[in-house]
């Protein structure tokens, strides 16, 4: 959905707020970028609406270099949810919300019958609220019209910088449980700045947690929590967190049973190849992916062997492609599952399309032993 390849942004100053940023987020998940001031988070959500334009490198929405298009046109067809609010106070909360939509030259039933939707879907009685001003509304409720303006005129991709920061702790959490249930209407693609970690972790589907302009580790919010990337990550999340973490009894997924040193190899190489790999590895089965990791399948040793007198035969000839995999979410059971099967060697762990690691019987017993020590620890 929204692709940064090598992106870098230097100011006239020399000041390098971002350093060869690579970060890709998915079609409706929310993304959370979070980091201490000035490490480039508000910087790298602006880019994506073109209000800062990189120095080098390239973002793209749905494969299209978004330099090549009209900026005006593009931040009409993005939300945009600011800490300000930013509503207009000489126009009613109607006319906030309908902005964008006129000058999308809807009709005017359509743009007044998505007012009342929006409203509802916020818990807003339109009858009451629509017509009033924002000086008239309290300052959760602004917040709220200033979300579902950002949804108005029914963009893929809503940006939000810090937009709960000003407000007090009991309307900033209803408003992210606001969030929370709203993302599994509308299934939006979002991308929040936040430097609260623990609003990070509540309505996040991925954390990108940045320092000096480099993303610094990707993660779920689960994955953060139990594999830190380093030192400023621990220190950034707080040890509180940590170990609450480590003192939940989260059944173990796909991720924490996998190995990531898993034999791949390209479906362009020959048997012979393939043979002398899986001797040096001392496997008997290969995942085949492409060379940006996408899986494509597995090629044994029993057709490697059937198959191996047959000259000029590549991987890609004999791989068997018709194979289960698990995303690298899925749970303990769903694992178990698959092993019922005795001709099952090795699950292939996917994160999207790209190979992440693999699940054997043995990584899986070694896994579920650590997790059961720690339990009981």
């Amino acid at each position: 959905m929204i692709r940064f390849e090598n992106v870098t942004k230097q100011y006239e100053d020399g000041f390098v707020a971002l350093k060869n940023i690579n970060l890709e987020i998915r079609k409706g998940e929310l993304v959370a970028l979070i980091g201490p001031s000035g490490c480039g988070k508000t910087t790298t959500m602006r880019m994506i609406n073109r209000l800062i334009e990189p120095t080098s490198g390239k973002v793209y929405i749905d494969g299209q270099d978004i330099s090549e298009l009209d900026p005006v046109e593009l931040r009409r067809n993005i939300g945009y949810v600011i800490q300000q609010i930013g509503l207009f106070p000489h126009m009613t909360i109607a006319e906030n919300i309908a902005l964008v939509p006129k000058l999308k030259k809807w009709e005017k039933h359509a743009y007044e019958k998505r007012v009342d939707e929006l409203l509802e879907l916020v818990g807003l009685d339109p009858a009451t609220f629509k017509h009033r001003y924002p000086s008239e509304l309290s300052g959760g409720q602004q917040q709220r019209v200033g979300v579902v303006r950002a949804l108005a005129a029914e963009p893929d991709i809503i940006l939000m910088d810090e937009p709960f920061s000003a407000l007090d702790p009991i309307s900033r959490e209803q408003l992210q449980d606001d969030i929370i249930r709203l993302q599994e209407e509308i299934h939006k693609t979002i991308v929040f700045v936040t430097h609260d970690m623990d609003e990070a972790i509540k309505i996040a589907d991925r954390i990108a947690l940045m320092k000096d302009g480099e993303i610094v580790q990707f993660a779920t919010p689960d994955q953060m929590l139990r594999r830190p990337a380093n030192s400023f990550v621990r220190e950034f999340i707080g040890e509180d967190r940590l170990q609450m973490r480590t003192r939940q009894t989260a059944v173990p997924t796909a991720e924490d049973l996998m190995s990531d040193d898993v034999a791949t190899i390209s479906p362009r190489r020959g048997l012979a190849e393939a043979f002398r790999l899986m001797k040096a590895r001392k496997v008997d089965s290969l995942v085949v992916v492409d060379k940006k990791r996408s899986f494509l399948g597995i090629v044994t040793l029993k057709q490697i062997e059937q198959r191996y007198n047959e000259e000029h035969l590549l991987v890609a000839d004999i791989a068997d492609y018709d194979v289960t995999t698990l995303q690298k979410e899925a749970g303990v059971t769903d694992v178990a599952a698959l092993f019922q099967d005795s001709d099952v060697r090795i699950i292939p762990v996917l994160d999207g399309d790209r190979l992440v690691g693999g699940i054997t019987r043995s990584s899986m017993m070694r896994a579920l032993a650590e997790w059961t020590f720690q339990q009981h620890a």
